[in-house]
């Protein structure tokens, strides 16, 4: 069901681009300049990601550079001066201030050089008080110090760019690369309470490459004053950064199983205000919920031995292929699961879904990606499309088969372009809900024949919309719009408008081969029949009280 580790090249070593050998000869070469012309002694290694994942065989565009001895900013103006003098053009140098809410301890100098983009800071030592992530002593430190306050090993190599060589300062980050494992430089503890991000880091590049956590950092993860650390120490905002990189990731599932084992659920997403926890209608579902559903929706999206489930029909994961937000914010909304159907009341006595607040407090997380006002309208959706609704439920009472069809689609929290809403996707997620209730992810139990039947019955809706040529139905428009409503039946413009355009929409439906004069006509009888029916404005405003004399 988990994906297997990613394939390592058969040897470890950094392949140079033309331009990224460019850019290190330029570096060595300013260097050198700075020492000679200007007594400033200093050195370049290319830090972090950019390493692993030249390792690894990716590309990785986004170059940090660790500086000896001095300041990120100072350097980059030396550079672009430095570049300018080779005929080399750079872009505006950006400074970022220190910030550790956003996990920036140190300032930082970037600008784009070669077509790639720099960041420079200086290698550190950094000390840390016991209540905060803000470092009580920032100093400049050797490549030593500056690895061992990375979050793992396999993050903590450099490149020299004057050796041309991979230097592991820990002794253990090419071995862990080779062996895939996922170990903090420190001892975990220390590591994670020095920055409680780095619990979440370790769960993402575990997932990400398919690496196993050594016991110890497993078993760190799960100890009081980390979780709250979590809580207390880092910002939601950035938490929420990780969840989301997690979600675009290569195995959302992994890493919900290692969030689960590692009994951090709670630390994650069930972050809220007390007043939002204190009107809770009732209690979250357990986090195995959470993992039946993303363990279904994987086996739905990569078909697999581990459950027998019929084939899905293709147009149900066509969203997924055309939209590249829908995927990640399916698995989102999987993961929030437990939060179904549990509602909170506001300030106002309003009532509101607290999925809605679980991403808004717990993750900050907003309408990028449609996260907040598209995964609230799958939730809602589940309710409109129960398979035993689908094809002659109370929907279709009382109307033809292709009005009730087109009207269901047309439901803002089924199809709705401004949230993101696609009615394949949200057709995708009902059929979810119905089958998880089927799995137990903890013992593995999964019942095939009822989930068949379930998949038959969505299988079976799918098939007649497009049997009756209705796939597109979400994209009509009225035959006739409001002013032409208005003016055809000699009314004046009010709310009713709008509930005459879907009279107006469900006629269409019923008459594919319908034409605007036909439908002007249909209109024009059914309001003299009483059957579309407009509000007559009264002599005086509705909010005013009638005159007495």
């Amino acid at each position: 069901m988990l994906p297997g580790r990613v394939e390592l090249p058969a040897k470890l070593a950094v392949q140079l681009t033309e331009t990224e050998d460019q850019l290190c000869t330029l570096l060595d070469e300013c260097t050198t300049y700075l020492k000679n012309e200007k007594g400033i002694n200093t050195s370049c290694r290319i830090a972090g990601g950019w390493v692993r994942d030249k390792l690894l065989g990716s590309q990785c565009n986004d170059i940090d550079i660790a500086l000896e001895d001095i300041m990120g900013y100072p350097f980059a103006e030396h550079l672009a001066e430095f570049a300018a003098s080779r005929g080399i053009a750079t872009g505006n140098i950006s400074k970022i201030e220190q910030n550790p809410d956003q996990s920036k301890h140190l300032e930082t100098a970037t600008f784009k050089i070669l077509g790639l983009e720099l960041d420079l800071v200086n290698l550190r030592s950094e000390e840390y008080a016991d209540n905060s992530r803000i470092p009580t002593e920032v100093t400049f430190g050797t490549p030593l110090q500056d690895a061992l306050r990375r979050d793992t090993t396999i993050n903590a190599l450099f490149y020299n760019v004057h050796s041309r060589s991979v230097e592991d300062c820990t002794g253990k980050g090419l071995d862990d690369l080779r062996q895939g494992i996922i170990r903090t430089p420190l001892a975990p503890q220390e590591t994670f309470l020095d920055d409680p991000l780095r619990a979440l880091r370790c769960i993402r590049f575990a997932s990400r490459y398919g690496f196993q956590m050594v016991a110890e950092l497993k078993e760190s993860l799960k100890q009081p004053d980390i979780q709250e650390a979590l809580v207390s120490k880092v910002s939601r905002e950035r938490v929420g950064e990780e969840i989301s990189k997690m979600m675009k990731g290569r195995s959302p599932l992994q890493s919900l199983a290692l969030i689960v084992d590692a009994q951090l659920y709670e630390t994650i997403f069930c972050v809220l205000l007390a007043e939002i926890k204190s009107t809770l209608s009732r209690p979250l579902e357990p986090p195995t919920t959470a993992l039946s559903y993303v363990a279904l929706l994987q086996a739905v999206l990569k078909p697999d031995s581990s459950f027998s489930l019929p084939p899905i029909p293709p147009r149900l994961l066509s969203t997924i292929q055309d939209d590249p937000t829908c995927k990640s914010r399916l698995f989102l909304a999987a993961i929030l699961s437990p939060f179904l159907d549990i509602t909170y009341v506001d300030r106002k006595k309003k009532t509101f879904p607290a999925v809605a607040a679980a991403i808004r407090e717990s993750l900050k997380l907003g309408a990028q990606y449609h996260f907040l006002d598209g995964i609230p309208a799958l939730f809602a959706a589940t309710d409109l499309l129960k398979s035993t609704e689908l094809l002659g439920g109370e929907k279709f009472a009382g109307k033809s088969e292709r009005v009730a069809i087109g009207m269901l689609l047309r439901e803002k929290s089924v199809h709705n372009p401004n949230t993101g809403s696609h009615w394949t996707s949200s057709l995708l997620f009902a059929m979810l809900r119905e089958l998880s209730p089927l799995y137990n992810p903890v013992s593995d139990e999964f019942h095939a024949d009822e989930a068949a039947r379930i998949i038959q019955c969505y299988s079976a809706f799918m098939a007649r919309v497009e049997e009756l040529n209705m796939v597109d139905v979400v994209d009509a428009k009225p035959l006739v719009d409001g002013r032409e409503v208005v003016k055809l039946l000699n009314a004046t413009p009010g709310p009713w408008t709008g509930r005459v355009l879907n009279q107006v929409l469900e006629w269409q439906f019923e008459n594919p081969d319908g034409t605007k004069d036909a439908c002007s006509q249909w209109l024009i009888d059914a309001h003299a029949a009483g059957t579309v029916q407009v509000e007559t404005p009264t002599s005086e405003p509705a909010r005013k009280k009638p005159r007495t004399k």
